[in-house]
């Protein structure tokens, strides 16, 4: 494995372990934590959790990882055969389809959903118990697949 390669895979580890450490908080303690709330309270809680993140920051990490995995997938495509390739494309892979795809075609629609909801609305109660559930069972898949990432792109460093 070259030095740039090297480089970039360990910057995705990072990245994606950050992540996954984002999304594991709200499996672990912060959706339960809403879920003890009133659903008035707690609607207003996720609709200001879910502006708040939308930061350079968290945005640029997210994305960021996004990136440098599509690049390590095609690196390994393109070196197929080497001891690390099919780890990058594996890793890379579980990152995109694992995190990134349920983010944007999962999570966020649900989240611009809430945001246009009244707290205080009569169906609030309703639609956020269903939220909580489905939104948090996706959030298990981002969870798992962003641990697994990091930990097959830290096995390509292994062996390349």
């Amino acid at each position: 494995m070259s030095g740039a390669l090297a480089g970039g895979t360990l910057a995705a580890v990072v990245l994606v372990g950050l992540v996954g450490g984002v999304v594991l908080a709200f499996s672990a303690f912060v959706m339960p934590a809403l879920g003890a709330l009133p659903a008035a309270r707690a609607v207003a809680a996720m609709q200001s959790v879910n502006r708040a993140a939308v930061t350079p920051l968290f945005m640029g990490v997210l994305f960021g990882a996004a990136a440098v995995c599509a690049v390590l997938v095609a690196a390994g495509a393109r070196g197929w055969g080497e001891p690390h390739a099919a780890r990058l494309v594996v890793g890379g892979t579980v990152y995109l389809a694992g995190v990134i795809a349920p983010t944007i075609a999962f999570h966020v629609p649900r989240n611009e959903t809430l945001a246009r909801m009244e707290p205080d609305a009569p169906a609030a109660a309703a639609a956020w118990a269903a939220y909580l559930r489905q939104w948090t069972l996706g959030n298990h898949v981002r969870t798992v697949a962003g641990a697994a990432a990091a930990a097959v792109l830290a096995d390509a460093l292994r062996v390349g």
